[in-house]
């Protein structure tokens, strides 16, 4: 028997519906069932969020793979995720942009900064700073740029040493805990069960670069500070900005060190250009190798993660430096 005109259509709207529904709920529409949405603003932010979270949350991360973080401009759609989110995650000073968009949003905030012990922001042997001072009647769009980049008094990389990152994960979990108390307990197992794992890690850089047969270690940027308490001496190209450029001075410091004790390798890094590390090491006869500092993920590492990055980088640390 055929169904009225009138109940085919109705009928046929109702089934449109139905499928309407359900590719929204595909999407991952948060606004089913318990999920609670947490916006990180990049990468080593957003993995430590989404494995203290668990499944109960979906984690944005602002940052693309491929993009670098320090020149994050935000989209119009990403800054009404930060408006709308249950949890935002940042570190102050590192990102302006996401500092600037924050301040707009009712969510609670971990700032990594605020919860870390931050190193200073020291330029080592040879210092940056007064390089480009000397260049101050050459500013222009260079000096603006720098100013962007500019990340106080303290080093922001802290990630690169896992035992802060274990105490953000605890902030993490502490935070998660007083938006969604119900679950607190797991957020504070899981922040133990990643502990357990940054330890590892830990151990693994102690006992790897115990014992090398040098500690000059000539890398891109000044984003390994945090890596020297394992023993090792880091001399950055550029300072904490990937971007900056060194001084004739800086490179000519850099070239002695290579030569008076026997570097062998110059460290680019991945998100960023490598020019300025391969110059050098064509320069002066030594190979090139990557050193990531872990700031986003790239189409090479999109199967990575923070603990494989890591231990990759223990290993082109141990060979560069001849550790046993």
């Amino acid at each position: 028997m055929s169904l009225p005109t009138r109940s085919l259509t109705a009928t046929t709207g109702l089934a449109a519906a139905t499928v309407l529904l359900a590719g929204c709920a595909a999407l991952g529409d948060d606004s089913s069932g318990n999920g609670r949405r947490a916006v990180a603003s990049f990468y080593p932010l957003a993995w430590v969020t989404e494995r203290v979270a668990g499944d109960g949350w979906s984690v944005e991360n602002l940052t693309q793979p491929g993009q670098e973080p320090h020149d994050l401009d935000l989209s119009i759609a990403q800054t009404a995720a930060l408006e709308d989110a249950d949890l935002v995650v940042l570190e102050d000073g590192f990102q302006p942009a996401v500092d600037a968009a924050a301040e707009n949003t009712d969510a609670p905030v971990v700032d990594a900064a605020a919860v870390v012990d931050l190193l200073p922001a020291t330029e080592d042997a040879h210092d940056h700073e007064e390089g480009h001072a000397e260049d101050e009647a050459h500013e222009g769009e260079e000096g603006h740029a720098e100013e962007e980049h500019d990340h106080g008094d303290l080093d922001p990389h802290f990630w690169l040493d896992p035992l802060l990152v274990a105490d953000f994960a605890d902030a993490v979990a502490d935070e998660l805990g007083e938006v969604d108390p119900d679950n607190a307990q797991a957020y504070a197992d899981n922040a133990a069960d990643l502990r357990d794992e940054l330890e590892s890690v830990d151990a693994d850089y102690t006992e790897g670069l115990a014992s090398c047969e040098r500690s000059a270690t000539v890398v891109s940027h000044q984003a390994f500070g945090y890596l020297a308490r394992y023993g090792l001496a880091f001399e950055p190209i550029a300072g904490l900005s990937p971007d900056a450029e060194p001084t004739a001075a800086d490179l000519a410091h850099l070239q002695e060190l290579i030569t008076e004790d026997g570097v062998t390798t110059v460290f680019s890094e991945r998100l960023v250009s490598p020019k300025m590390a391969e110059t050098l090491a064509d320069d002066m006869g030594v190979r090139t190798a990557v050193l990531d500092p872990i700031e986003g993920l790239s189409d090479e590492t999109s199967d990575e993660d923070y603990l494989s990055l890591m231990r990759s980088n223990l290993t082109a640390l141990q060979q560069a430096n001849g550790c046993s």
